[in-house]
Parts: C-alpha cells; sequence; structure tokens
C-alpha cells in the first residue's frame, strides 16, 4: 500500500535532496526500511548502531506520534502521511543589559 514519507530539511541531503518519498508498506518500521534502504546515508540519522530508532528522531502517522500508538509496528493504510520530524535542541542564553 502506497503511503508518503515527508523527509524533514535537514534530513533532505541524504535522501536525494528530495521533500517526501513514496513507498508501499504495511507499517512504520517497513517503511523506514525502505527509505534507509533506498537512502542509505539517511539510516545512521534515523537509527543507532543498534538497529533502534535514535532517542531525538519522532515519527508521526497523519499527526499521532506512534510512541503512543505501536511504534514502529503501527500498521498503515493506503495514503498515510509518515512525517520525520528531529528534535531540536541548544541554542544560546540571552543576557539582559538593564540600566
Amino acid at each position: 500500500m502506497p503511503v508518503k514519507v515527508i523527509i524533514p530539511t535537514p534530513l533532505r541531503q541524504y535522501a536525494g535532496k528530495q521533500d517526501a518519498v513514496e513507498v508501499n508498506a504495511k507499517t512504520v518500521g517497513e517503511a523506514l526500511a525502505s527509505i534507509t534502504s533506498q537512502y542509505g546515508d539517511l539510516r545512521k540519522h534515523l537509527y543507532t548502531e543498534e538497529g533502534k530508532l535514535r532517542s531525538f528522531v519522532n515519527i508521526y502517522i497523519n499527526d499521532e506520534d506512534i510512541r503512543y500508538l505501536k511504534k514502529e509496528q503501527t500498521p498503515l493504510n493506503d495514503n498515510d502521511v509518515i512525517s520525520i520530524v528531529p528534535s531540536i535542541a541548544g541554542g544560546t542564553a540571552l543576557r539582559c543589559i538593564c540600566s
């Protein structure tokens, strides 16, 4: 069944500069396996060396976080949309110069 996987801007350079990829998959895990087999450089940004999804990578299916569903075993339906959302952290502290 065809599903669309949205590739976030910071990861597009590892996915042939595409903003989305369409794959046939029955589960979220199958969809991610499909895109990481097509784009090998993308795998190290999504998975640890042990093969686990990195903690700072959030996956949504139709705006629902898969952590609250069946994680990578979450089943897919035709035309579902999977979004890869890397967490953003860091930044600089703001300083206040008061007079």
